[in-house]
């Protein structure tokens, strides 16, 4: 029994990409309908309108338009940020003597490094992802109806080229950084601090709590970003000279330009962060591990 921590099961490395994949399932409507707002130049149409619309004019099934791109994307860029972030931080914990002792500057150091990673990561599988949600309010000569995740990560290599599959990788990347430290090392940080008081344990409450609020604190680090990063990725060839260009042409409609879908993206992210943390506690604590000194 002896150098085996009996309090805490900790996370496999792929737990956190298992996690993510489970939520994006149930979430994806909301993001299909953030980014089509995002990519909107002119006008304000309502979240619940235009999901409104959808259903009636092409079917709820629309909604879910993309769906095999987005576990894609998560089975990519969440597995790889998690995975660095959960490995690296059992690892710094077992050197500071405990989780307990791991300060929060660190945590965000881990969480941007595993955030950049898992940025560059999963672009391609995003760029597809973007593109086949803003495929459904085009009309039906422009649409790109990509069958599904390979199918587009086939076509794009082919008739656009390979390094267009990386298109907007350096505002995803910056993104990815931004949505880890907000969700991961706020998360961290505001369970332990919880579980530090008499009133929460470890159990789903704190998880909620926790994870709600990592996903405010996501959502409006990388809402900016985020809009450039859809504009980016489905943006024609040429479209955009430079990313300053796409700033500025973005900036012509006001400071809040950065920010359209920022309901639809609170209200997609804090349900997608919760189910993450929530389906990642639940196989921690079910198929998780216990740390020994030797691991």
């Amino acid at each position: 029994m002896a150098g085996v921590d009996r309090n805490k099961k900790v996370s496999r490395w792929y737990f956190g990409g298992l996690a993510s994949a489970g939520a994006a399932c149930c979430t994806h409507p909301l993001d299909l309908l953030k980014v089509m707002l995002q990519t909107q130049q002119e006008g304000k149409v309502s979240a619940l309108k235009l999901a409104v619309t959808i259903s009636k004019e092409q079917g709820v099934g629309a909604l879910y338009n993309g769906l095999s791109a987005s576990l894609c994307r998560q089975l990519t860029y969440s597995t790889v940020r998690f995975g660095i972030y959960e490995v690296g931080k059992q690892g710094l914990s077992s050197a500071n003597g405990g989780a307990e002792n791991l300060s929060f500057q660190s945590k965000v150091l881990l969480a941007s490094a595993a955030g950049a990673a898992g940025g560059f990561v999963g672009t391609p599988a995003d760029m597809i992802n973007v593109r086949m949600q803003n495929d459904i309010k085009l009309p039906a000569e422009s649409r790109r109806n990509y069958k599904h995740a390979i199918d587009g990560f086939i076509r794009v290599w082919k008739e656009e080229g390979f390094r267009r599959l990386f298109s907007g990788v350096e505002m995803a990347t910056s993104r990815a950084v931004l949505m880890t430290v907000g969700q991961l090392s706020f998360y961290d940080q505001v369970k332990q601090f919880l579980i530090s008081t008499p009133y929460f344990s470890d159990n789903p409450t704190t998880h909620f709590l926790s994870s709600l609020t990592a996903g405010a604190v996501a959502t409006s680090l990388t809402q900016p970003l985020d809009v450039l990063k859809t504009r980016a990725m489905n943006a024609k060839p040429g479209e955009y000279k430079n990313l300053w260009h796409l700033v500025t042409y973005t900036a012509k409609l006001g400071p809040l330009g950065f920010f359209k879908g920022y309901v639809p993206a609170f209200v997609r992210l804090a349900p997608h962060t919760i189910l993450t943390f929530l389906f990642m506690e639940q196989l921690r604590l079910n198929f998780g591990f216990y740390k020994t000194s030797k691991d």
